[in-house]
């Protein structure tokens, strides 16, 4: 009995060291993100892009400083494999009345995977399923925030309640207009209303903390009326003297999509029970897998593991076979798919052809450099994974013969002991939305003709669309580098989203010039560069050749975004970037503003 009551102690000890390292990385998440506040107070725009590039890090350096402690005091790495499935029940006895424990079940699988071997760990060692329900967790404490807050307003006081609930946030910033802002707000609540009357259980539930993101802080909640819930957001803005505003109210679960689109920076909440607010979101966005609202809450390890576990379910309940993508192939990146499933997988390529002077590692380094950048819904956010296994009978013959010709390194192919059964195993991947690549959207609306309206409407929508990407992009100091239609996709609302990374530049690194006079007639009938160019140098006015030999596509290109295409465009933006401005980039449309709202009523402003 005594070496098993060591080794219980043991088990203990272990399970204990990783939940005080948990503990450690929520706490330093949570300040982090509650600090968000004070620099939206202070207008510390460039700090809060700092932090929220530094909150990207904080998971994998307490895991890594965990594994460490685990290995130095306790050499986990050695034990037997039933003191680590003493460690789990440990652990899961820990988890009760934990404020976290989904989060916490992953930092578990995190810990435990990079201390012990891959062939080692299995399903008894790690939480492939949640051991502990998130259902109803609630902070009781005395001076803890409740998950939302209600209140219950009456058409007579309606708009002095939204005063209230504004002030309830406690911004140590002066209004610029409360009471006009709250007459905006009501304005637009009636408009959702229409002739609704207000019934028994009208109320508004709002979430106790402020979602904060570039520039902006928003109060995010629902409008309960009968039977009908309406999702809100209201964006806090500063104005040029430094007071607050709000800019805008988005109703209706399609504008919270766009709010926490998989092409925008995470916000920065405080939040004690991250899973309520999870909870609260979905109900809001019923359509929205829980993975990406963890992923928009900068739970980004949840995501993934919640992501996971929805690709293994949806395997077992389909039959369909993972193909190569369709659309043109890139140089770099090998694309598959699954058409039942609506994700991509992009693996990196063993070599490329010589006018990609590129490597794995420069590759990697560009995706993540868009993960921790601002995506100003522009560009998707990826899901990186190592080691996924799959049966080899769901991948075609010519997907597995493509990646063995172009990418042999990052496949193996083994038979599983247990089952005997073949499967393949992808050494590296990310993982994206599928979005309708752009050149294809384009091509259906050629396809149906342009005398069709429908279809004209479609190529003109895409290609100012397209214009709008890349302008948003230079806002926030990207260069797309490779700027074809192929490597922009068309998501389910009819935003353009970049999705090609190997050639990414920021835009202060880049060099924009004009093209040279030629010196002489030779220079004008050369069919050769005959100037010098250096390695960030950039020339804009030759970018019409490669995306505009379409007339049509053409004129509506030159009509909206003739500027992409001069040097002193790109110049000017570089300018101010170094000069410290940092741009809005707004995610919603410029009529759902206030004051533009109040332009057009012929209000005052």
């Amino acid at each position: 009995m005594f070496p098993q009551r060591l080794d219980s102690t043991l088990a203990y000890d272990i399970a204990k060291a990783m939940m005080d390292g948990f503990n450690r990385h929520y706490d330093l998440f949570r300040t982090e993100s509650a600090k968000a506040k004070h620099r939206f107070e202070t207008q510390d725009w460039h700090g809060q892009q700092r932090a929220q590039r530094e909150r990207i890090e904080f998971y994998d350096l307490r895991v890594k400083e965990c594994s460490g402690r685990l290995e130095t005091e306790f050499k986990a790495g050695e034990q037997a494999s039933e003191v680590w499935q003493q460690v789990k029940l440990h652990y899961i006895g820990l988890l009760v009345d934990h404020f976290q424990p989904e989060l916490a079940e992953t930092f578990f699988n995190s810990v435990t995977t990079k201390i012990l071997d891959r062939s080692y760990f299995q399903n008894d060692f790690i939480f492939v399923r949640p051991a502990v329900s998130t259902e109803y967790i609630e902070n009781s404490e005395p001076d803890a925030k409740p998950t939302y807050k209600a209140w219950y307003p009456s058409e007579a006081n309606l708009h002095e309640v939204i005063v209230r609930m504004i002030h309830d946030f406690d911004l140590k910033r002066p209004f610029e207009n409360l009471e006009r802002d709250a007459h905006d707000i009501l304005r637009n609540v009636k408009q959702r209303l229409g002739q609704a009357k207000l019934r028994a259980n009208f109320q508004v539930q709002v979430l106790s903390s402020l979602f904060f993101r570039n520039k902006g802080a928003y109060v995010v909640g629902k409008v309960i009326n009968g039977f009908q819930e309406i999702p809100f957001a209201l964006p806090i803005l500063h104005n040029h003297s430094g007071e607050l505003v709000i800019d805008a109210a988005l109703f209706g679960e399609d504008d919270l999509l766009i709010l926490f689109s998989f092409a925008r920076a995470y916000f920065m909440v405080d939040m004690d029970v991250p899973s309520a607010y999870v909870q609260f979101l979905r109900s809001m966005m019923p359509r929205k897998p829980r993975a990406e609202i963890y992923n928009a809450l900068g739970l980004a390890k949840q995501g993934k593991t919640l992501f996971y576990r929805d690709l293994l379910y949806h395997q077992r309940h389909s039959t369909d076979k993972f193909r190569i993508a369709p659309g043109i192939k890139g140089m770099v990146m090998l694309v598959f798919d699954q058409p039942s499933f609506p994700f991509v997988f992009k693996v990196i390529k063993d070599f490329y052809p010589p006018q990609k002077d590129t490597s794995r590692e420069q590759i990697q380094g560009k995706y993540l450099l868009v993960k921790q950048h601002d995506r100003v819904g522009r560009m998707a956010d990826t899901l990186e994974y190592s080691n996924v296994a799959f049966p080899r009978e769901r991948f075609e013959d010519e997907l597995i013969a493509e990646i063995q010709k172009f990418a042999p390194s990052q496949i193996e192919i083994n038979r599983r002991a247990d089952s005997g059964q073949e499967e393949v195993v992808i050494k590296h991947a990310y993982i994206e939305r599928r979005m309708i690549p752009l050149n294809i959207y384009l091509q259906e609306a050629f396809d149906a003709g342009l005398d069709d309206v429908r279809a004209k409407s479609q190529m003109e929508r895409a290609v100012v669309e397209y214009g709008n990407a890349i302008k948003d992009l230079v806002a926030a100091n990207i260069f797309p580098g490779d700027m074809l239609w192929k490597n922009f996709g068309v998501t389910r609302h009819g935003k353009v989203v970049f999705y090609d990374y190997d050639e990414i530049e920021y835009i202060t690194d880049c060099n924009f010039r004009r093209v040279p006079a030629p010196r002489n007639e030779e220079d004008e009938m050369s069919g050769e560069i005959w100037y010098h160019v250096g390695p960030h140098d950039v020339f804009p006015e030759t970018f019409g050749p490669f995306l505009l030999g379409n007339p049509a596509v053409r004129e509506v290109f030159m009509r909206h975004h003739a500027d992409l295409l001069e040097a002193s465009f790109w110049q000017g933006h570089k300018e101010k970037i170094h000069q410290g401005h940092v741009h809005d980039v707004f995610p919603y449309e410029a009529d759902k503003r206030f004051q533009i709202q109040r332009a057009a009523l012929g209000l005052s402003l």
